[in-house]
């Protein structure tokens, strides 16, 4: 049974999902797995409001659009009046390292996680 009920918000640097009939803590479980089993680290924060990260900023800077590198921030939050449960994520990183073609990418990563994360 999918939790996901709809696609709050979209830009060009964020969504907003918003699930329902799972308790926060589950859905931030949930999350944290999905991500980590999609190649991202946890390098700031706590599981519900972090921020992940996948590849090297280093090797980024050095290669370009050669060597990947994301940055999201992940946060969670409950709905006072509902039971349901917002997810924002946002990108951190532009990709202009990388160029046109490292922008690009930032760009289709925020899409491909927001399908993604539709299958909570």
């Amino acid at each position: 049974m999918g939790y996901f009920i709809k696609n709050d918000v979209t830009t060009k640097s964020n969504f907003v999902h918003v699930y329902s009939g799972i308790s926060k803590d589950e859905l931030d479980k949930k999350i944290d797995q999905l991500l980590v089993s999609s190649g991202y680290t946890m390098k700031e924060g706590q599981i519900g409001h972090a921020v992940y990260t996948k590849g090297n900023r280093v090797m980024r800077i050095l290669f370009g659009a050669f060597v990947k590198y994301f940055k999201f921030t992940i946060v969670t939050g409950a709905s006072s009046d509902s039971d349901e449960i917002k997810l924002a994520v946002r990108q951190e990183s532009s990709g202009m390292s990388g160029g046109l073609i490292g922008m690009n990418q930032v760009k289709n990563e925020l899409i491909r996680l927001g399908q993604i994360l539709q299958t909570i």
